[in-house]
């Protein structure tokens, strides 16, 4: 396991070091995982030790959470001020995402003979 950590912990740096000397918009641990993906599309598998790592790790994700909750905490005040502008863009974008979805699905039903 600490092979498959420090694997991951590699591309998340190599990645960093990519965004910083190019100066490119998008986040190092984005470009890390993008070389990961590659590495293992050219590979052909995941090896079984990065695979166990990997599902260990997702089954703990929900402790990624604490922090953004801390944070709503923090600045509670904040949210009280602003919850008109909190909650028409969380329902503006929920029905949004919902239209979307439905146009997709008609399309590909469509696209299928399936309507």
């Amino acid at each position: 396991m600490l092979g498959a950590v420090t694997l991951l912990l590699v591309y998340q740096l190599v990645g960093e070091v990519i965004a910083l000397a190019f100066k490119l918009p998008v986040p190092g641990p984005v470009i890390g995982m993008l070389l990961l993906f590659l590495t293992l599309l050219a590979r052909g598998s995941v090896p079984d030790g990065l695979r166990d790592t990997a599902n260990s790790l997702l089954s703990h994700l929900s402790l990624l959470f604490v922090p953004a909750g801390t944070g709503v905490m923090v600045h509670l005040a904040r949210v009280a001020d602003e919850w008109a502008a909190i909650c028409t863009a969380l329902i503006g974008s929920t029905v949004l995402t919902i239209a979307v979805t439905a146009l997709v699905m008609r399309a590909l039903m469509s696209r299928k003979g399936l309507s």
